[in-house]
């Protein structure tokens, strides 16, 4: 049985995929092919790149499709110019793949560019969703404190997490912990992509500060 893969606010791109993001324009249509049957949850989304928030995006349509039916079209829309390139590309992130093996192609409405202050990211990032970013990105936390994270994307609340793991809710402050040490992580790895060519800019900054008054949000 084929697994369903849940795709939240956050969708993530190779830093390779930018230039096209960029090129695409405000308002212009672009792709991105995912292995698997991917399910979005919403209908806009922040593309990440590096480590950053480079554009808000909406899900215009979702297309599902084996290998053996990925045309030329298919190929060209995403990119590249032929099947046989997209292949090699995918093949490239995911391994060997089968003809019956299902995607998902996701196609986006780019809404706008992004460039983020501390007090932008931190209104739209919850707890939950650095929790995700986090495992994502595989920071280096501890296998307890990932453990913690995954509930809490599971849950969806540090208050209701907090009743599961210590029955009170006085004892959040335990998970607000992990989530501000996993957001300074975060922060790290921003700043080591910062050293690479950025075409939008310093983006992806937050303060653990302003992540204390938003730590008891839920998505």
């Amino acid at each position: 049985m084929t697994k369903i893969i849940y795709l939240g606010r956050h969708l993530m791109l190779r830093s390779s995929y930018v230039k096209k993001i960029m090129e695409c324009g405000v308002g212009g249509i672009t792709r991105t092919i995912r292995l698997g049957i991917v399910k979005p949850k919403f209908r806009e989304v922040f593309i990440h790149s590096g480590g950053k928030v480079i554009a808000k995006a909406e899900i215009v349509r979702t297309i599902y499709k084996k290998v053996s039916d990925l045309t030329d079209e298919d190929a060209k829309l995403d990119g590249f110019s032929s099947r046989r390139e997209l292949i090699r590309e995918l093949e490239k992130i995911y391994g060997k793949l089968r003809p019956n093996t299902p995607v998902t192609i996701l196609e986006l409405k780019i809404l706008e560019y992004l460039d983020l202050s501390d007090e932008d990211v931190n209104a739209k990032l919850s707890p939950v969703e650095i929790a995700r970013l986090a495992l994502y990105y595989n920071v280096p936390l501890s296998e307890e404190e990932k453990k913690i994270l995954k509930q809490l994307t599971e849950v969806g609340s540090l208050r209701k997490l907090a009743i599961r793991l210590y029955g009170t809710i006085e004892k959040r402050w335990i998970i607000r912990k992990i989530v501000r040490k996993a957001l300074k992580l975060l922060q790290e790895l921003q700043s080591q992509s910062s050293k690479l060519s950025n075409p939008v800019g310093e983006q992806y900054n937050t303060s653990e500060k302003a992540l204390v008054h938003n730590t008891d949000r839920k998505m």
